[in-house]
């Protein structure tokens, strides 16, 4: 690996360490506020989701995936069914036209993300099409990925005999979903998922990607908030109102329902900088503050600071704040929104 690699690497790393320490912090900073009514704090914050003239997001002239996106997903590793269905339906909830669903929908959370553009002012797509799957069952590069492997682990996926992937150059999108039972470098320690793209030498071609964990596991209070909180904690996720009860997760399972949010922050990043050189705020490519790295952790009005914000509670008080197919349900966390300047999703009150 050269100089030049290791370094964007490194700093790549700092990024990620920076996202996931944002994330614990909340739980720090819900001590201080655990005073406060949920009324209150709604109250108070309401119109202040992230909201600042300091963000100086950019676009830095880059692509963004304005065609119509073909999705292909890689499942590696010995997955459940039940939590397969969970990820399809969700991600067959983005396009408006396969959308049946009420409002606030995915596809209206998707809007959002659409409203950025590349040079020719095309907006990122709204035709997100699932195009086909490949289930990497015999763990082809072994239960422990490095980062760099995730693109052998695509490279396998497309040459893969006699049910091979397409390798798809033009509007092409990976989607690399590791099970319960694989380790990736800096999962649970740093990252929750990332995104970049593949390299020719590797893979044949450049195409974006993105890789997202089952942390249900290994480490689900720290990637599948706020439907757990971290070990030793004490306290429920912020935004709870029964006492030391975990707010419960939409479709039943911990893992599953917190890869959603993080399978959407991924996907809102990696069609608005595929190529790491469109939008984001900061001066280093290398280590670039994305759409949505900007709302962690925001779910609603009201959010930030420790506290999720409003959001909807079913009868068994599980916890969402958008609606999918098959009366799909999904906890997903806000995106920058370039024209309010602040974070915002469909559920907003305001």
């Amino acid at each position: 690996m050269s100089t030049t690699t290791t370094a964007i690497k490194t700093k790549k790393m700092q990024k990620q360490h920076a996202h996931l320490l944002f994330i614990l912090c909340f739980w720090f900073s819900v001590v201080a506020a655990h005073s406060w009514s949920q009324d209150k704090q709604f109250n108070q914050a309401k119109n202040y989701e992230g909201s600042s003239d300091l963000v100086n997001l950019q676009y830095h002239m880059g692509p963004v995936l304005a065609s119509p996106i073909n999705l292909y997903i890689i499942w590696y590793g010995n997955w459940n069914p039940t939590h397969q269905s969970i990820i399809r339906d969700f991600l067959h909830s983005f396009s408006s036209s396969s959308s049946s669903s009420s409002y606030p929908s995915v596809a209206d959370w998707w809007r959002t993300v659409r409203l950025y553009t590349d040079q020719t002012e095309s907006n990122i797509t709204g035709n997100i099409v699932l195009s086909g799957e490949h289930y990497d069952t015999k763990y082809s590069h072994g239960a422990y990925l490095s980062r760099l492997a995730i693109q052998s682990v695509i490279k396998s996926a497309v040459t893969s005999y006699p049910r091979a992937l397409p390798l798809n150059p033009h509007n092409g999108l990976y989607l690399v979903l590791t099970s319960s039972d694989v380790r990736v470098q800096d999962f649970c320690r740093a990252v929750c998922g990332f995104h970049y793209f593949t390299f020719p030498t590797i893979v044949g071609v450049t195409v974006p990607y993105a890789w997202v964990g089952y942390s249900g596991k290994q480490c689900p209070g720290i990637c599948a908030y706020p439907f757990a909180w971290p070990e030793n904690s004490g306290r429920p996720p912020p935004g709870t109102s029964e006492g030391n009860k975990i707010m419960a997760a939409p479709n039943g399972d911990v893992g599953a329902d917190g890869m959603i949010s993080v399978i959407a922050h991924e996907l809102a990043e990696v069609t608005s900088n595929p190529l790491v050189n469109a939008w984001y705020a900061g001066d280093d490519p290398t280590a670039p503050t994305e759409i949505a790295d900007l709302c962690v952790g925001v779910y609603g009005s009201g959010g930030g600071g420790g506290y999720v914000g409003k959001v909807y509670r079913d009868s068994r008080g599980s916890g969402y704040n958008v609606n999918g197919v098959k009366g799909r349900r999904f906890l997903v966390q806000w995106v920058w929104n370039p024209v309010k300047r602040r974070c915002f999703g469909p559920n907003a009150v305001d």
